[in-house]
């Protein structure tokens, strides 16, 4: 039963990245060389590529999945790391959610392995060294563009119904304290989906 459970939710962090990566890569290709009236064709023939793609490789991927080495896992964490950061104009926020799914396949494994305490310790460690660093990079990604807009302080005036102007001073400190936040946030939830996980599958 758990290791079905385990299998489900690997299958939906594994099964959408065929056919986001053949629609995005699809898109970029449209933009770069095709009629603006091609765009939508040509994007969901990329998506379908992608589906079909799925159905020869899941399976196996699924079948092996605590052998699946630790740069797929890394690659697949950016590649949703760089889709959030696009689809969220550059808001860091929802990266947070990442630590979950990061934590649960680092704690699947060392379930797997039936390591002992002190490896996970070690392990959950440096599981949240790598999401927080990933999630400092794109904190200061957002800020580096935050920064550089001129528009930036009038569109946090509007976004949030502000009754006064927002100065460079706030801004600064909002993307400290801000980014702080999350980062302190980041670290809490792949240590404790990482234990959960752990535990759990074990």
């Amino acid at each position: 039963m758990k290791t079905t459970l385990e299998k489900i939710f690997l299958s939906l962090l594994i099964a959408p990245l065929a056919p986001l990566a053949g629609g995005m890569g699809a898109w970029v290709l449209a933009y770069l060389a095709l009629p603006e009236a091609w765009f939508p064709y040509t994007v969901l023939a990329g998506l379908l590529l992608g589906m079909i793609a799925d159905i020869f490789i899941l399976k196996k991927l699924l079948t092996r999945f605590h052998q699946l080495s630790l740069v797929f896992w890394l690659a697949v964490l950016l590649f949703y790391a760089v889709g959030l950061f696009g689809l969220f104009m550059g808001v860091p926020i929802f990266h947070v959610l990442l630590a979950i799914p990061a934590g649960f396949v680092m704690g699947g494994r060392l379930a797997a392995e039936k390591a002992d305490s002190p490896r996970l310790r070690k392990t959950t460690n440096k599981t949240c060294l790598v999401t927080t660093g990933l999630l400092a990079l794109t904190c200061m990604s957002s800020a580096f563009f935050a920064l550089a807009s001129p528009s930036t302080p009038a569109d946090l005036q509007g976004m949030l119904g502000l009754d006064f102007s927002v100065t460079p001073v706030m801004l600064w400190g909002l993307i400290l304290a801000g980014g702080s936040l999350l980062l302190v946030v980041n670290w809490a939830l792949t240590a404790l989906s990482t234990h959960l996980a752990y535990r759990f599958l074990r």
